[in-house]
């Protein structure tokens, strides 16, 4: 967005910084490494398990723990929500294993905006990078953190009500230490990261096996007429499928950070098939146990499931189930802040954002100002934003986006046969999930035309950006020194270099 003037060298405060550090012999592993050259980058320190655990750590949120009635509502019955668990599952791995495929022949960073690039052009990119910047990634996270803020404290205030501003100021607190954390370490944000996911999947086990073990005392009564019809209709059954894709998005969070990935064609399909594979088993295992002590009828009208089963099966310990909750929504802002950090960096590389959030901090390695761009947005939802209606504006633009991925996906078959692909999925794979996302996006237009009609209207605004901040090389000078001054001044502050 603003040409590549700066010499980082030339500034007294870098330039003196840059010069301690290369006094240092050892750096730490896997955040940056210094040549001889003096060229800086970021290290491959995302090894096996901090993929699986980036992955695992952001498909589950508090849904699971809180509401995942959506499906049996929509479904009518408990055998057909398991089926479509299952299926949910299964046509998240098809698009898992698409991106699979794209990282290891595309080896940026980056995930969406980076395939949509390759495959169709800056124009379509940025405009899905626009949408991500001034709505939909904001309001996501703003979601996300107040789920962790309630959950936190309702510990603290139980039985009573929390108080609307305590939540914000939790919340708040919790944003801000993830923000200090990935601004701090990479390797300490994905050593959180595996911590993090653990507790969750912990958490969950604390409900598997229990239900488990009802099921083979013999508790099978609510799985009686499983699959009974009389409540479903067709109708509701995309419904339910688009509940349950919402359910395990966050599969395609590695792909944010591929160029971070110890051996990439190796570990970003093993780290897939093996997330997605613990995903499904948890999901459909914890619906299992619900059903095993709970009705369909008690499930719907819960208003946290997993407290109602835990007041059923152990009693007072049902008061950790909402410190758990937290626990895991805490996760999830952790590794999406962490992957997403890396699409504002590669947009920035490509030039379509400030060139300081292409910039690296001289002593911590993160690629600082990159982490903290969605901070004051974030703080700002949480506290006067209407997220939900924004959200509800934008959530068709998530399927919409994935699949023109996806679609991109088989439009380099076609016009790059010759591009190396380690890694390589049957055609099928990916026609069968791109009709999917286009499906659930009619799905959005027919369900909610308005709201949709608005979220398309809000992401069509990148357009006229596109030619204004991109497009036209003559900017105004007054207008060229801002943003020349605007770059040197952060730079300056947080004390960044640029990565080469």
């Amino acid at each position: 967005m603003t040409k590549r003037s700066i010499c980082p060298q030339k500034d007294g405060v870098a330039a003196s910084e840059h010069r301690v550090y290369q006094k240092d012999p050892l750096p730490e592993p896997g955040e940056i490494k210094h040549f001889e050259d003096r060229k800086v980058g970021l290290g491959k320190k995302v090894t096996l398990l901090r993929g699986i655990s980036i992955i695992i750590g952001t498909i589950i949120g508090a849904g699971i723990f809180i509401s995942p009635k959506g499906i049996l509502k929509h479904s009518g019955s408990i055998g057909m929500s398991l089926v479509v668990w299952i299926a949910c599952g299964l046509l998240s791995l098809f698009g898992a294993l698409s991106y699979a495929e794209l990282g290891t022949c595309i080896k940026k960073s980056g995930g969406h905006y980076t395939y949509i690039l390759e495959a169709f052009g800056p124009q379509m990119a940025f405009i899905r990078l626009w949408a991500d910047l001034i709505a939909i990634r904001p309001a996501a996270m703003a979601v996300i953190s107040l789920a962790f803020g309630q959950y936190i404290l309702e510990p603290l205030f139980m039985p009573c009500d929390i108080p609307p501003m305590a939540v914000k100021l939790a919340t708040a607190i919790g944003i801000t230490s993830v923000m200090y954390l990935n601004s701090m370490s990479v390797t300490w944000t994905a050593r959180i990261q595996i911590i993090l996911t653990f507790s969750k999947l912990l958490a969950i086990s604390i409900i598997i096996v229990p239900g488990m073990y009802q099921l083979f005392k013999g508790e099978t009564r609510n799985f009686e007429n499983a699959f009974e019809l009389s409540n479903m209709k067709l109708s509701g059954m995309p419904l339910a499928f688009y509940s349950g894709m919402y359910a395990y998005a966050g599969w395609f969070y590695l792909n944010f950070v591929t160029e971070e990935v110890d051996n990439p064609e190796r570990t970003m399909p093993l780290a897939i098939c093996i997330s997605m594979a613990i995903v499904t088993s948890c999901y459909v295992l914890t619906n299992v146990a619900y059903y095993t002590v709970m009705t369909a009828e008690e499930l719907l009208a819960s208003e946290a499931v997993a407290v109602t089963f835990a007041e059923k099966m152990m009693g007072n310990f049902s008061i950790a189930v909402p410190f758990f909750v937290a626990l895991s929504c805490y996760g999830s802002m952790n590794g999406g802040l962490f992957a997403l950090s890396r699409m504002f960096f590669v947009a920035s590389r490509e030039g379509q954002l400030p060139e300081v959030l292409s910039m690296i901090h001289v002593r911590r390695h993160t690629p600082l100002a990159a982490v903290l761009i969605l901070y004051p947005m974030t703080i700002l939802q949480v506290f006067v934003g209407d997220i939900y209606s924004l959200l509800n504006f934008m959530s068709f633009l998530r399927w919409l986006f994935i699949g023109v991925v996806v679609l991109g996906l088989i439009y380099l078959r076609y016009t790059k046969p010759d591009l190396p692909r380690p890694f390589k999925v049957p055609l099928f794979i990916p026609v069968v999930f791109c009709l999917t996302c286009f499906f659930m996006v009619f799905l959005s237009l027919y369900s909610d035309p308005v709201n949709t009609g608005i979220g398309f209207a809000i992401s069509l605004t990148g357009i006229p950006a596109y030619y204004i901040f991109i497009y036209f090389n003559h900017r105004p000078k007054w207008l060229q020194r801002a943003l020349d001054s605007f770059n040197r001044t952060l730079q300056i502050i947080l004390v960044v270099v640029p990565a080469e």
